[in-house]
């Protein structure tokens, strides 16, 4: 799907080039069309052939009506003394055969034209399904690509990005926007194309059939179009600014489902509720401005619609008493005038539908467009498998803004198979450290190498698919605890998931669950105590028998038990794998072959437990606040864990 997706990116860059704005997002929206060429062309074959049918159906009338003129005047003169007969005749210019062949023929000329009505009224309904049901396709088949290449814009993006960007602003883009799109592409668009085939097949017939008449329509249809180009320019930024108001709309309520525990142990329902219904309102006021200007749009066409039939009336009416335009041709002409109005009533809604679709394809094409800070290099090569050498050479990093560094020359290598803890106060740098190593951000300055690779010359996935990481907030995703533990690996088989959970101390308490490894986890695992997730996040990352392997506070959930377990296999498997560990307790990284000391962004000291006892300040003050502590309750799992427990 990934690939997929690249391609058609790939396909779509040309008409991207130069198409800044919404506008130019709609077009750029409507080529998605082009990936769908049989359905759309069906689509798009079957309105034409509708059209036709529909425009076939005034000049029958037309014959319908001469023809029973006709046979009735016929009737009538046949009916007539001979001696008047003649005097008839003379004045219509018509033998007494002609009249007679009326009269006679008007029953079957009646049955034919309404027998072609019939079968143009199928034609028009069968294809103007299919007209709707293509259309309907093809605009599903391009909002499923938009929504895929969102959803993988999305996770394609850096950190640096979602930390500026609202998930409730996301969510909005790749459901309600791309709605939006989809709903002009699939109605709004076709109707359009059938206005105008409707609209100008309609003017050539009329032009062609009376020039005089149709001539005092025609300077009614640019004062509509100059109408709607003024409604469009007003309505589109409020539109967006809707759009917009959605949005955040959807941020406020995406936050509290997520946190309904603190907003309700901090009773703040009713503060939410306020909020919510401050930003509903700010929504409905805005939803209404538009409405009021585009509901002032239709009576405004019906207007211009009625001052051109009133027009029509008047000029055909003079035709008429003038003799040179009959009953049949008035009727016809009525017709048509209506088939040129009925467009120009749809281009009410059209305008309506596009102004809200230009808006949301904007938005939709800033994701699509934006650049990621963090992504492969174009000549990117595979990372080869790592012994796990890490350098850090004279880092600097400062946050997307920010002007203070938060980290600052940063040096320090590891070799392979060390374990090297992260130590310091909250706000040090430490977690910053170990998100730069499988690049979730990039340095602004200095570069990181892993086996004298820089990673920034490293395809991206070769580089994560060699890195285990436990981050301090534990995410699991709806489905079983198996599915959880196999993440990364969905493949394996069911006893690595097994030998995984056994080395993370996670196998004993999902053997007590009735459905064991296929117990569902409920959406981001709230079935789950803090200390069981921690232990399936670090299983799901022990799967992947990374080289290189990172814990931010990995056993910061969990009771001093629970963490003895972990810490001791997480002692044997950390054995031969280059490792990161950051812990608030020391008591977890007294063997760590390297401790580095950080604050305010740089490494403060550095060398192992011995060493910085003597040299360090921060570290000491560290190790007496919680050291001692730690050792007396750590001692006490660790004599009551019974020697078969131990894994």
């Amino acid at each position: 799907m990934r690939e997929r997706m690249m391609q058609r990116r790939m396909k779509m860059k040309g008409g991207r080039e130069g198409s800044s704005g919404p506008s130019g997002g709609l077009g750029r929206a409507i080529r998605y069309l082009a990936h769908y060429k049989k359905i759309t062309g069906i689509a798009y074959g079957a309105l034409f052939v509708a059209t036709l049918a529909q425009l076939m159906v005034p000049q029958l009338i037309q014959n319908i009506i001469e023809t029973v003129t006709e046979g009735l005047i016929a009737t009538q003169v046949l009916d007539l003394p001979a001696q008047f007969q003649t005097i008839a005749v003379q004045q219509l210019g018509l033998s007494i055969e002609e009249l007679i062949a009326n009269r006679d023929g008007a029953v079957r000329g009646l049955i034919f034209a309404g027998g072609l009505i019939v079968v143009f009224a199928i034609l028009r309904g069968v294809f103007a399904f299919s007209q709707v049901y293509m259309g309907e396709r093809a605009s599903q088949s391009v909002a499923f690509d938009m929504r895929n290449e969102l959803f993988d814009k999305i996770q394609s993006l850096s950190f640096s990005y979602h930390d500026r960007h609202r998930t409730g602003q996301l969510m909005i883009r790749a459901t309600d926007d791309v709605e939006k799109v989809r709903t002009f592409i699939g109605q709004g668009l076709l109707m359009a194309l059938q206005a105008l085939v409707l609209m100008i097949g309609t003017l050539l017939i009329l032009y062609f059939s009376n020039a005089k008449l149709t001539l005092v329509i025609l300077p009614i249809l640019p004062a509509a179009m100059v109408l709607f180009m003024i409604f469009g320019a007003i309505a589109r930024p409020m539109f967006e600014a809707v759009q917009k108001k959605l949005s955040k709309l959807n941020a406020i309520l995406q936050e509290n489902v997520a946190g309904i525990k603190v907003v309700k142990a901090f009773n703040r329902e009713r503060d939410q509720q306020r909020r919510f219904d401050t930003s509903a309102d700010d929504f409905m006021n805005g939803t209404i401005r538009v409405m009021r200007v585009m509901t002032l749009l239709m009576p405004t066409i019906f207007l211009l619609a009625n001052v051109g039939q009133a027009l029509v009336l008047y000029a055909g009416g003079q035709q008429i008493i003038n003799s040179s335009l009959t009953l049949g041709e008035w009727q016809k002409f009525s017709l048509y005038l209506v088939y040129v109005f009925i467009p120009v009533g749809q281009l009410g809604f059209i305008i309506t539908q596009m102004s809200a679709a230009s808006a949301s394809a904007g938005r939709i094409f800033e994701i699509l467009d934006a650049q990621s800070d963090v992504e492969d290099e174009a000549n990117a090569r595979q990372l080869p498998p790592v012994k796990g050498k890490v350098v850090f050479e004279n880092v600097t990093f400062r946050y997307f803004g920010g002007e203070d560094p938060v980290l600052s020359e940063v040096n320090f290598s590891v070799n392979p198979g060390e374990t090297i803890a992260l130590l310091g106060m909250t706000g040090s740098g430490k977690s910053t450290v170990i998100n730069l190593i499988p690049r979730f951000y990039d340095p602004s300055e200095g570069r990181i190498l892993i086996d004298d690779h820089d990673i920034r010359n490293v395809k991206l996935d070769s580089l994560r698919g060699q890195i285990g990481i436990v981050l301090q907030e534990t995410t699991l995703f709806s489905g079983t605890i198996r599915d959880n533990i196999a993440f990364g690996r969905p493949d394996a088989p069911i006893d690595k998931v097994i030998a995984a959970a056994k080395a993370a101390a996670a196998h004993d308490f999902i053997s007590g669950f009735p459905d064991g490894y296929d117990t569902p986890v409920g959406e981001r695992g709230t079935t789950l105590s803090g200390g069981q997730k921690q232990r399936i996040a670090i299983a799901r990352a022990l799967l992947l028998d990374p080289r290189i392997l990172i814990l931010d506070d990995s056993t910061s959930n969990v009771d001093l038990q629970t963490e003895f377990q972990i810490q001791q296999a997480l002692d044997k498997l950390m054995q031969g794998r280059t490792s990161f560990v950051i812990a608030q307790r020391i008591s977890t990284v007294l063997n760590a072959d390297q401790i580095l000391v950080l604050e305010d962004g740089h490494i403060a000291a550095s060398g192992v437990h011995e060493e910085l006892l003597e040299k360090s300040e921060i570290y000491a003050e560290i190790y007496h606040s919680q050291l001692v502590e730690d050792t007396e309750l750590a001692a006490e799992p660790e004599a009551a864990v019974p020697a078969s427990q131990e894994v």
